[in-house]
């Protein structure tokens, strides 16, 4: 325990607690492996300002490789692109329209086949109808007289 010594008088002393780290076990390492360098570097040396001389390698930033440069497109091979692009477009949009015209074809005709169905049923119902209520008019045929191809009742 730590005592302070440069406490105010009248105040009752403090205690701090001192904690000590406790030391690692050493972690073997990979033995360190010599490179030596493609070239021998020179050695050179710096006068300071105050006078000192600082000797050393001067070290030479590390260059990355040289990103390869991508070949230019031609213009050809765009305008290639570009032309299967709105050959798609129109034969797309020529799909599209033949559908439609084929669906609108057959909207059509199922309108005109109920009209008839529907007409047909009402001249049914007219004819049938007409015979079996008496009313309308009677034509006997046993009467009439044609001449010359016309009809004289």
């Amino acid at each position: 325990m730590y005592e302070h010594t440069n406490l105010v008088p009248g105040r009752r002393e403090a205690t701090v607690e001192v904690h000590r780290p406790t030391p690692l076990a050493p972690v073997p390492s990979a033995p360190v492996v010599p490179v030596q360098p493609g070239a021998i570097p020179s050695v050179t040396s710096v006068v300071l300002s105050d006078g000192r001389v600082v000797t050393g390698y001067a070290l030479e930033p590390a260059k990355p490789e040289p990103v390869a440069a991508k070949p230019p497109v031609s213009r050809a091979a765009v305008n290639i692109a570009l032309g299967g692009i709105g050959f798609g477009a129109v034969c797309g949009g020529l799909f599209l329209l033949t559908a439609f015209i084929t669906a609108l074809t057959a909207l059509i005709t199922q309108l005109i086949t109920l009209a008839a169905v529907i007409f047909g049923g009402w001249v049914a119902i007219q004819v049938f109808s007409a015979s079996g209520h008496g009313s309308g008019t009677t034509v006997n045929i046993r009467k009439a007289v044609f001449k010359r191809n016309h009809f004289h009742g």
